[in-house]
């Protein structure tokens, strides 16, 4: 029964907090701890905006998948970005763990280096098989980097990370010449390394994850978006060791990625269809998601971006805001369990999860045959300072910044060539390109 108490304690209290803690690079422009389109080649440069009208492929088949029927031909995208950030941690009062085990006073920096996040796909349409569909897959990074506190004794040695990746297939389908309908289905790889260096294994996990969308054009100029994506379920098995040595218990560590809700606008309707306008607003649900639940209250993201195309060039920007997802006003237990450093390390494991700034700025561009049926795209972007007080005796203070790219093939209709339909394009981003000629 002892071991039993002690196994649900330090899931609940420690482990929670510090698997989603290995975000500290890449959620750093996260929303929560997931990525989203933020790190997309062309969605990226305008705060990831893309759920009505998205300016890469890839980032309909990881948002929203109905937007994939304004993608024709054969595309494929090879897309990477760095991001880094600043992470610092203030813990002034001791922190009981379960045993000796124990937080000390500490004032630090994580020394984990930035991360690498890599984004690849395919998309086809299938209009020469008669069908009004496109289908996509891809290789996508959602959520993860690393936090290292080694250095700091008094941290007990937190070095943790987390790493999660998403093998995404989705289809588009046209069911009128201005609405689409979209499904996606994910197999989701999870990748943990346990918080305490005496206490580490790293361990897999696989999950499903779906989604469901749609668009409509409610006229030339302006086109509306929505999808809904379910939660997103991981177990890594003995994923902590209790009591490292001959009586150690091997802990199961369970987190679930939360239900999203998307809606999105986009508008053409300025300089004669060269200024694309976007606003999409994401609903975070995680107080459905197990573990996080105790950490964070639903969220809500509201995303903002613009592309004014001149010639072959594409100049992108974009604001996104975030509301602050920190519970104000946590109970002493997380997942129904109390902590055996009750509020302290409830506070503690928030500080671990604290992408607390509101406010990111993204920018970049892009150019339309770069090379012949080539494109390329690049971004960067930054998230402001943010200092917050958690309880009395945790702060935090976090800022990032993040650049990437990516270079599109274009083959058959995705080169370039107009479709039967007049005033259609086979590349929904060289639509204002029309103007032009």
């Amino acid at each position: 029964m002892k071991s039993r108490l002690l196994k649900h304690c330090l899931r609940s209290a420690i482990i929670a907090g510090v698997v989603a803690a290995g975000a500290s690079s890449v959620r750093a422009q996260t929303f929560g701890v997931e990525l989203h389109n933020t790190l997309m080649p062309a969605s990226g440069a305008m705060a990831g905006t893309s759920i009505a009208q998205p300016q890469d492929f890839l980032s309909g088949v990881n948002g929203n998948p109905a937007t994939l029927t304004q993608f024709k031909g054969t595309q494929f995208t090879f897309s990477g970005a760095w991001a880094d950030a600043s992470m610092t941690q203030t813990q002034t009062e001791n922190i009981p763990l379960v045993g000796p085990p124990l937080i000390e006073p500490f004032t630090a920096k994580s020394s984990a280096p930035g991360s690498a996040v890599a984004n690849i796909g395919v998309s086809q349409d299938l209009n020469e098989l008669g069908l009004p569909a496109t289908f996509g897959v891809g290789f996508v990074t959602t959520s993860g980097a690393l936090v290292d506190y080694t250095d700091v004794p008094q941290s007990y040695g937190t070095s943790t990370g987390l790493f999660v990746f998403s093998l995404p297939i989705s289809l588009g389908i046209d069911l009128t010449d201005r609405w689409a309908i979209g499904t996606s289905a994910a197999i989701g790889i999870g990748i943990y390394d346990s918080p305490f260096v005496v206490a580490s294994t790293m361990v897999m996990d696989y999950s499903l994850r779906g989604t469901i969308g749609t668009t409509y054009k409610l006229n030339d100029c302006n086109t509306i978006g929505g999808y809904y994506q379910t939660k997103q379920s991981f177990t890594f098995d003995n994923g902590f060791l209790l009591f490292p040595g001959p009586n150690q218990i091997p802990i199961d560590v369970g987190l679930d990625m939360p239900e999203n809700l998307g809606m999105g606008l986009a508008n053409t309707a300025l300089l004669d269809g060269k200024l694309l306008l976007a606003a999409d607003i994401l609903y975070k649900l995680w107080e459905n998601a197990d573990t996080f639940s105790a950490i964070y209250e639903n969220q809500l993201v509201a995303q903002f971006g613009s592309q004014l195309s001149v010639g072959k060039y594409r100049f992108r920007s974009g604001y996104a805001w975030a509301d602050n997802p920190i519970n104000p006003a946590p109970g002493p237990s997380i997942g129904g369990v109390v902590e055996p450093g009750g509020i302290r390390a409830v506070r503690y494991t928030q500080g671990l999860l604290a992408v607390t700034s509101q406010h990111r700025i993204s920018g970049g561009v892009g150019i339309v045959d770069f090379l012949p049926g080539i494109d390329l795209d690049m971004m960067a972007g930054g998230m402001f300072k943010s200092e917050e007080q958690l309880g009395d005796f945790t702060s935090t203070s976090v800022a990032s910044y993040w650049i990437g790219g990516g270079m599109t093939w274009r083959f058959g209709r995705g080169s370039c060539d107009k479709l039967k339909t007049p005033n259609q394009w086979c590349n929904n981003s060289l639509v204002a390109e029309q103007n032009t000629l």
